[in-house]
């Protein structure tokens, strides 16, 4: 799924053990931008299902079993309405870097909300394909920002040791906003006028003001203060992210690590995209290039085909009823990303993602099989394509979700870590066009379409496979390093050799506190012997 990789440093926070909720709370807060995009994922896949919505935006065609309504749209309509809200969020992802400098993290999010709202009312008084397009077009451009903007706000104002579990939050809302989608597409389908799809579209105001709304009143991130020369702004908002004076030494050591990095970014001077590319010994070139494909191949797992097209698929397979089992396959979605969040800092993310993508590929090629092998009558088959759907949805919902995101945002270096970031987002943005745009063609069994069906989860399986192999060559394991160490890993290691060298690094870094303790300690007892 769509959103965001972090950019910032170590976090705010870590040393505040006993307010370290607080900056959490706000941070997780903001995750709530997923839903816009997960609710929007999920409400097309059931308008296209609608009686109503394919009267309006359709044509005449043969009453069918599994299409009683008798309308229905050209694999040319259905691929353009899909997959244009991702040409739109793909802009949106490029210029989010740009958009978070000028109008800051905080207010940007709310911007986002302001042009994603425009494509919600377009869409909801359209009763013709051009201007539903025009509304998906504006609705992706507010996605694209929030997919960039959030996960940037959340990893600069959250606390480093749980910096992956507060990114993870991200794509956990987008899960929700599927949910949230199946349950009101599966209310409102039945109602006999243009209410049954308005009501799902609409729906949308409501979590654009409520993300908006709750921006308002958190603060902005410190670390854009600090980079606007706002210095007393940043005290005052890490002291709410803290829950301390802003005289603390917490606050004040916090900001002066903020304008440490700050001023080694500047000595380092502006790069261009170029730059992102260029080969090196810190490997620059090559992590780029693994946050950019990193999110392809997250895309190219083939979830989004059952988010996007889920309703009408499990209806062409013969399932009784297509809707009830898209509420099923987000219930799995959402609960199994409560486990990735976790195991995102308690097994590492390299090895979850192969264990992930091992999962997957089983499952997508028995799913392959059994649709292949056995008739839509036969109801107990059925259920076992169902089964299978669901155990690859938990899969993918513990592992390749939300770990993808977090892998991305920390592994490129500080001077081209807000472009690397933009390209890497608008590359799942890409892809995800692409398999929206291209699956009608490659499912629907019509003129001009391959007409493929369940066969088209061998093209995932096989793709899935390749996540295995991208995994073990490209993607080093990073967990409870600071952004410093990863670029001293990629210096000094290869990813296949990663895990023992960030033990090296950690071992190190522990010997390293352990000596300033000793001192603080000798230096306590010397003070003490001088006053007596």
């Amino acid at each position: 799924m769509a959103g965001g990789p972090t950019v910032a440093g170590g976090g705010i926070g870590a040393n505040a053990p006993k307010n370290k909720w607080a900056g959490i709370m706000m941070t997780a807060f903001a995750a709530f931008g997923g839903i816009l995009f997960g609710y929007d994922t999920g409400t097309i896949s059931g308008l296209q299902g609608m009686s109503n919505w394919l009267q309006t935006f359709g044509h005449p065609t043969e009453v069918t079993p599994t299409n009683p309504s008798g309308y229905g749209i050209s694999s040319s309509t259905q691929s353009l309405v899909v997959s244009i809200l991702s040409a739109g969020t793909f802009f949106g992802a490029l210029i989010g870097a740009p958009a978070a400098d000028i109008l800051g993290r905080k207010y940007g999010i709310i911007f986002s909300c302001l042009v994603f709202s425009i494509g919600i009312a377009m869409q909801t008084a359209a009763t013709a394909i051009p201007l539903f397009v025009v509304g998906r077009v504006f609705a992706g451009l507010g996605v694209g920002l929030v997919s960039t903007l959030i996960p940037m706000y959340q990893s600069e104002c959250s606390p480093k040791w749980i910096r992956g579990a507060v990114v993870s939050a991200y794509q956990w809302a987008i899960t929700i906003g599927l949910l949230l989608a199946a349950v009101i597409n599966n209310a409102t389908k039945n109602r006999p006028n243009h209410s049954s799809y308005q009501i799902p579209i609409a729906v949308q105001f409501i979590w654009a003001f409520i993300l908006a709304l709750g921006m308002f009143f958190l603060p902005e991130s410190p670390r854009w203060l600090i980079k606007r020369h706002r210095d007393a702004d940043a005290a005052r908002s890490l002291s709410r992210l803290t829950s301390l004076p802003e005289d603390d030494i917490v606050v004040i050591t916090e900001l002066d690590e903020i304008r440490e990095q700050l001023r080694a970014e500047e000595e380092i001077g502006e790069s261009s995209y170029l730059d992102c590319f260029r080969p090196g010994h810190n490997q620059i070139c090559f992590r780029t290039l693994t946050g950019i494909f990193l999110q392809a191949w997250q895309q190219l797992t083939g979830i989004n085909f059952i988010f996007y097209f889920g309703t009408t698929f499990f209806q062409n397979s013969g399932i009784k009823n297509p809707f009830l089992t898209q509420i099923a396959t987000s219930v799995v979605n959402v609960g199994m990303t409560v486990p990735g969040m976790w195991g995102v800092e308690r097994f590492g993310r390299r090895r979850l993602l192969l264990v992930g993508a091992v999962g997957m590929t089983i499952c997508e090629f028995i799913v392959a099989i059994v649709g292949v092998t056995v008739s839509t009558e036969n109801t107990s088959g059925q259920k076992a394509l169902v089964a299978f759907v669901c155990i690859y949805i938990a899969f993918f919902a513990s592992t390749w979700g939300p770990i993808a995101w977090v892998v991305t945002g920390e592994i490129f270096p500080l001077n081209v870590r807000a472009k690397a970031m933009s390209m890497s987002v608008a590359s799942n943005w890409l892809w995800n066009f692409a398999i929206a745009y291209a699956t009608p063609y490659l499912v629907n069994k019509a003129p001009g379409s391959a007409g493929l069906g369940v066969k088209v989860f061998f093209i995932w399986g096989s793709t899935c496979f390749c996540c295995i192999v991208f995994t073990y060559f490209c993607i080093p394991e990073t967990k409870g390093l600071s952004l410093e160490q990863i670029d001293t890993l990629y210096a000094n290691t290869t990813p296949i050799r990663s895990v023992a060298y960030r033990r090296q690094l950690l071992a190190q870094d522990n010997a390293a506190v352990s000596e300033k303790d000793h001192q603080e300690h000798h230096d306590n007892d010397v003070a003490s012997v001088e006053k007596v």
